[in-house]
């Protein structure tokens, strides 16, 4: 089910990465948020298509640590190590847009998406590694971590839609190329 899972979420991310590309053309951040978004959803294919080893006991009956990693667990590991690095980077990508465009509060969300995002991610990575004040909250962490990553996402287009629906509805559906 997890594998369905990242195949259909990167899937949906590159879709978007490309929505993101002709909404924001040709403004700031229309080529490199775009591309970041793009390079996280090749992460989430790459995530489904690599299956992780089993870490931390679990399923029942897995060893707290993996003496001898999979090379499908280590390709699943470094391919997401990039869309984390990618997402990282389109938030501060996206910083820097929208503090161009005057908009603070957008700003200032994606530097701090951009600051916690990774962070969870490393505290997670190594709760996964079996650090001892850690190795209990690997999944919370992690959860928690992709949680402000979609929340973002999940905020940003809303963000960016709002203007091109207002635009549709005042031009009774005329698609014309929109000035912001």
């Amino acid at each position: 089910m997890q594998v369905v899972n990242f195949i259909l979420a990167g899937l949906l991310m590159i879709a978007f990465a490309l929505g993101l590309r002709l909404a924001l053309r040709p403004q700031r951040g229309s080529t490199w948020g775009p591309l970041l978004v793009a390079i996280w959803g090749i992460g989430l294919l790459g995530a489904g298509i690599f299956v992780t080893d089993p870490v931390s006991g679990y399923p029942p009956g897995t060893p707290a640590v993996l003496l001898n990693p999979t090379a499908h667990g280590a390709l699943h590991d470094q391919i997401s190590v990039v869309g984390f690095l990618a997402l990282t980077a389109a938030c501060f990508v996206f910083t820097y847009r929208f503090a161009r465009q005057g908009e603070r509060g957008w700003a200032f969300y994606s530097a701090v998406t951009g600051i916690l995002f990774p962070v969870g991610i490393v505290l997670a990575s190594a709760a996964f590694s079996q650090n001892q004040s850690l190795v209990a909250f690997g999944g919370l962490l992690q959860r928690i971590t992709v949680t402000i990553g979609w929340t973002w996402l999940t905020l940003l287009a809303v963000h960016l839609l709002k203007p091109l629906t207002e635009y549709y509805i005042e031009t009774k559906g005329d698609l014309a190329p929109m000035k912001r």
